[in-house]
């Protein structure tokens, strides 16, 4: 499931207070998949025209707080690392978001990714 939150500015301003709003929480940007890029450039070597994002990225990252407390409590929770929180263009409406988690102790994941959300789409 995605939780996504239109964003009211463009995809660069938004890109901009996503990784602005990581920041702000003492996390570091691990990498940023340039996915609207990649998939604009391989459509017509998999047989598609479509445009499916005008662009779109995902910020991947970790915390090593909450990522010790959702492991310490079941460290299976290994496969949900590390996070990532995407903005996507799509016909010019741009939106924010990332993945929902499981009930539990990974609701502690969901806050820090709401949290951040939060502070990127205020205006």
């Amino acid at each position: 499931m995605v939780v996504t939150t239109l964003f009211d500015g463009t995809f660069d301003d938004a890109t901009f207070a996503v990784e602005n709003a990581i920041v702000n929480k003492g996390l570091v940007i691990d990498y940023v998949s340039h996915v609207g890029d990649m998939l604009n450039r391989t459509g017509s070597d998999v047989g598609s025209d479509e445009v499916i994002f005008g662009a779109a990225e995902i910020f991947i990252f970790c915390s090593a707080v909450v990522s010790r407390q959702v492991m310490e409590a079941d460290p299976m929770n290994i496969v949900h690392c590390p996070y990532g929180i995407f903005v996507a263009d799509q016909g010019g409406d741009v939106a924010v978001g990332y993945r929902s988690y499981p009930d539990g102790p990974m609701q502690a994941v969901q806050t820090l990714l709401s949290d951040i959300v939060a502070e990127a789409t205020a205006f």
